[in-house]
């Protein structure tokens, strides 16, 4: 595994990955790791605040990732977007596993 600084708006993580593109997609689950309630919570849709969508609250609009350090000028580059996308349907597809066992 590899080393990765991964940057995006305000979030700066260090993540050891086997690529850059899993590298973000952890580093966009440690941002909603904050920002979404944990299983004991409870989200009430009805009563969200108003907020900016989720992942602009700590993510930019880009995702920078680089093997040598932060601010590195060799960084690859991900629309954090595609990554968010990418994130949202690995959790729903372990939901929908999860509930499958459960109900087994």
């Amino acid at each position: 595994m590899a080393k990765f600084y991964v940057e995006s708006g305000s979030l700066r993580l260090i993540v050891d990955a086997a690529d850059a593109r899993r590298a973000a997609l952890w580093a966009v689950h440690r941002a909603m790791e904050h920002i979404l309630p944990n299983e004991e919570e409870e989200l009430d849709v009805d009563n969200l605040p108003e907020v900016e969508p989720v992942g602009s609250m700590v993510l930019g609009d880009a995702m920078r990732l680089s093997e040598r350090g932060f601010e590195n000028d060799d960084a690859t580059q991900f629309e954090t977007l595609d990554i968010v996308s990418e994130w949202s349907q690995l959790m729903q597809a372990l939901t929908r596993m999860e509930n499958d066992l459960r109900a087994a």
